[in-house]
């Protein structure tokens, strides 16, 4: 069972996609990932308190609603599957927020220019050992998704390379600041202040 785990809708339980075509993240994981945001020197209040956010390989939306549960303005979902996008269309009406919620059902790597705030907190949470990251972020800054000095959350297999480093095959160079990292299971976890 998935659930928003604090905030205006704590409690409030997800619909979930049938089949293995998502892989949502466990509520322990999220809970760990927000106590992370909420408590370091970077992070706090501040970051969510009408964040704009933009939730990337959505899934059930579970991170994206966890943020506005917490106090995020807008979020911005991208989502190819069909049974992901019912699930997520499903949780965002549960939570009475269509007013604050954009579903765009395309590839986020291959994203239409933004018609919205650009977002200041991004979630990421693709198929593992494909290289999306990287691909994503590029696809949204190029299209204007990004804020400047946005953080973005990536969650990658524990076996995999961080990305923006020169663990990665397919790092760009650039400026990103890694400004933690955690692993939970075969999940890892790194955030990152974008340039």
């Amino acid at each position: 069972m998935v659930r928003i785990i604090a905030g205006e809708r704590k409690g409030r339980v997800l619909a979930t996609p049938t089949g293995s075509a998502t892989r949502p993240t466990a509520d322990r994981v999220r809970q760990a990932l927000f106590d992370v945001l909420a408590h370091a020197p970077w992070g706090g209040p501040a970051l969510l308190d009408g964040a704009h956010v933009l939730d990337a390989f959505a899934g059930t939306g579970a991170l994206g609603l966890e943020a506005l549960s917490r106090g995020g303005a807008q979020a911005v979902f991208f989502e190819t599957d069909r049974s992901a996008l019912a699930a997520l269309r499903t949780n965002i009406h549960a939570c009475g927020w269509g007013e604050r919620c954009t579903v765009y059902p395309r590839d986020v790597t291959n994203p239409p220019a933004a018609r919205a705030t650009p977002a200041s907190l991004l979630f990421l949470d693709p198929p593992y050992h494909k290289g999306l990251p990287t691909k994503a972020l590029a696809a949204l800054k190029a299209k204007g998704w990004i804020a400047p000095n946005a953080v973005a959350i990536i969650e990658t297999g524990r076996d995999e390379p961080l990305p923006f480093t020169d663990e990665a095959e397919d790092a760009p160079p650039c400026a990103h600041d890694l400004l933690a990292e955690r692993q939970h299971g075969a999940a890892r976890l790194s955030i990152w202040r974008l340039a």
